[in-house]
């Protein structure tokens, strides 16, 4: 068993260099440190928990990569869900009930990867959960990379159609359709960053990415108070929801938007000072800040274009020059980060792989250039086919929500569930016991509620244009 757990710490080293990649420029490799494997309660006894300190990122620098790593492309549609829930009032309440749980699983997740020194959201799984839970956490890694990179794809169409639209006496032209600018474009420039064995020179890109979705904040906000009075009366806005179950169809994008648990181990694994307490203060800022700008852009989006608001808020805007402005960085941000979600993608592929055939690490660097080259090359046609047919980002994103609830409810339960089990935390009384068990179940049980209920009434919705 020890030799499995050294293995598998070891076979996991390409998927923590892509999520560390895929943070910002602060960070360049991860640093597993000397854990702390003495016994200590959970969550925050300062008293009896050593303090690291280290070469590192501080806690107010891991803001930015927290933030880096949460807020994208699920912004553009959260107007959208917003007016898919009931309006404001429905959409803020969800957002605030489920944050409190988002916050709670993370503490959870990071506090694990302190006790056992892991430095990637799979190890976590894996020291406490076993190798078949590893497998199907990287699977699950594996398929909602693989769904974001084509959000990713329909995001650069939109913002394509956008941009060209300023030209419409070409609009009718077929190197004009849509079809065929995002096959040439993607083509050109994201699927020669696919191949290389390391992207760290994505890293700027990515970080300049951010400051296109604060942008797009910024925009919605002066839009609104900017807007005409003829405007204000055209577009009416729902106050509750039309049935009980629409309140569920906001949960999947925030999900979707809140998702930064796989990066948030590797975050905190190069932080300077590595303790609960600390990184405590990282997330309660970066989730504040999140918040702010996502209720800000779904509040003010849906006011300015209520019941007509579309699943990317960028393209209901006229094609002014601060409008396209906002579209060229959104599909820059796109066309650099999907490499870095697909290298995510790969490198849980060959976790999933490594284990299936036990093979060594030593083993696995035997043909990895032609299997990264043939894993690229599938990701990216089959990814780029679905993009071209799917009709808007809320039917993938709908969808990847179930999936992010895995991450930030079920494994985490199931992580918090064997730290019980394995006496990990001090229980002096039953009643302890039973909240804690609770705390465990509870989480397992919205997270596959939330899966379960949000995938099928997607799909329902998908196929039929009516909720379930």
């Amino acid at each position: 068993m020890d030799f499995e757990r050294s293995s598998a710490s070891t076979s996991q080293s390409d998927y923590s260099q892509a999520s560390v990649v895929s943070l910002g420029p602060s960070i360049h490799s991860i640093q597993a440190g000397d854990g702390d494997h003495e016994s200590s309660p959970l969550l925050f006894d300062s008293s009896t928990e050593r303090i690291e300190q280290r070469q590192g990122t501080s806690w107010y620098a891991s803001i930015f990569l927290v933030v880096n790593a949460a807020l994208g492309a699920g912004l553009l549609n959260f107007p959208a869900a917003y007016h898919q829930s009931g309006g404001l009032v429905v959409g803020i309440a969800v957002q605030l009930v489920l944050g409190v749980f988002i916050i709670g699983s993370m503490l959870i997740l990071i506090y694990c990867a302190q006790r056992h020194n892991n430095a990637t959201y799979q190890d976590v799984v894996f020291s406490l959960c076993g190798r078949n839970a590893r497998i199907l956490c990287s699977v699950t890694v594996a398929l909602y990379a693989f769904g974001t990179c084509v959000t990713f794809f329909i995001i650069i169409g939109d913002q394509l159609d956008k941009f060209l639209s300023i030209y419409p006496n070409l609009q009718e032209k077929w190197f004009f359709d849509r079809k065929f600018t995002i096959t040439v474009t993607c083509v050109l420039i994201v699927l020669p960053l696919c191949f290389p064995r390391r992207i760290d020179f994505l890293k700027i890109p990515s970080a300049v990415g951010v400051l296109a979705v604060l942008y797009c904040v910024v925009l919605v906000a002066v839009k609104y108070f900017t807007r005409s009075d003829d405007t204000q009366m055209k577009y009416p806005v729902d106050t509750k929801a039309k049935h009980w179950t629409d309140v569920f169809l906001v949960i999947p994008v925030i999900c979707f938007g809140y998702q930064c648990h796989l990066s948030l181990v590797p975050i905190y694994s190069c932080m300077k000072r590595r303790t609960l307490p600390e990184f405590s203060k990282t997330i309660s800022v970066a989730l504040l800040f999140c918040f702010l700008a996502y209720t800000v852009t779904a509040s003010l989006g849906y006011l300015t274009f209520g019941s007509s608001v579309r699943a990317d808020i960028l393209s209901c805007y006229n094609p002014t020059a601060d409008v396209l402005v906002a579209v060229i960085g959104i599909a820059l941000k796109m066309y650099t980060t999907y490499p870095i979600l697909l290298f995510v993608g790969r490198a849980a592929l060959d976790s999933v792989w490594m284990d299936i055939k036990g093979h060594t690490p030593a083993e696995m660097e035997t043909g990895e250039k032609f299997r990264r080259i043939s894993i690229a090359s599938i990701w990216f046609v089959v990814s780029l086919l679905l993009a071209l047919f799917a009709p808007n980002i809320g039917i993938v994103i709908s969808l990847l929500g179930g999936l992010a609830a895995l991450f930030i409810f079920v494994f985490p339960g199931l992580c918090l569930l064997q730290l019980i089990l394995q006496g990990y935390i001090e229980i002096d009384c039953p009643v302890k016991e039973l909240a804690w068990f609770s705390v465990a179940g509870f989480g397992l049980v919205l997270g596959g509620f939330i899966f379960g209920l949000t995938t099928t009434q997607s799909i329902w919705t998908d196929i039929y244009g009516t909720d379930t």
